[in-house]
C-alpha cells in the first residue's frame, strides 16, 4: 500500500535584495503583490512575504527557454530562472514598472499561444515575464 502524501501547499520563491526597500516598494507598490506579512530581526533582518495569487513552478528544457526568448524577446537574454505574473493589462503594467525603476528588455509582444507578454529586468537581480491571457 502506497502511503499518501499531503500536498505542497504554497509555492514560495525567496529573493535576496540589497535594496529591500526598494525591492519591497517595487513589487507590492508598482506591481501590486499583496503583503502577506513582514518580519524584523536581529543584526536588521528584514523580510516580507507578498502574495501573488496562485503559484505554478514551469519546468523547461533548453530549447523551450530559447524558443521563449525568441518569441518574447527576439535573442537570448533570460537566467536559468525568471519569474512570470499574469497581468489584466501588459500594457499599462509595463509602463507603470518602467516608471517604478524596472528596464525594459522587450516590449508587449503578442505571442503564437495569444497571449501577451513583456519582458523586464526588475529589482532584486530578477527578470521578470508579465502576460496577459488574450483568449482563445
Amino acid at each position: 500500500m502506497t502511503e499518501q502524501r499531503t500536498p505542497v501547499r504554497q509555492l514560495r520563491i525567496v529573493v535576496e535584495a540589497e535594496d529591500y526597500e526598494s525591492a519591497v516598494a517595487f513589487y507590492r507598490d508598482a506591481l501590486g503583490l499583496i503583503e502577506e506579512d513582514s518580519f524584523s530581526g536581529d543584526a536588521g533582518a528584514e523580510v516580507t512575504i507578498l502574495q501573488a495569487g496562485r503559484a505554478t513552478l514551469e519546468i523547461a528544457n533548453p530549447a523551450q527557454k530559447r524558443m521563449i526568448d525568441d518569441v518574447e524577446v527576439g535573442r537570448q537574454v533570460a537566467p536559468r530562472i525568471r519569474i512570470a505574473f499574469e497581468v489584466d493589462d501588459t500594457s499599462a503594467r509595463t509602463d507603470d514598472l518602467v516608471g517604478a525603476g524596472a528596464e525594459l528588455v522587450a516590449p508587449p509582444t503578442t505571442t503564437p499561444w495569444n497571449s501577451l507578454n513583456s519582458r523586464l529586468d526588475a529589482p532584486a537581480g530578477l527578470q521578470i515575464t508579465l502576460f496577459q491571457e488574450l483568449g482563445h
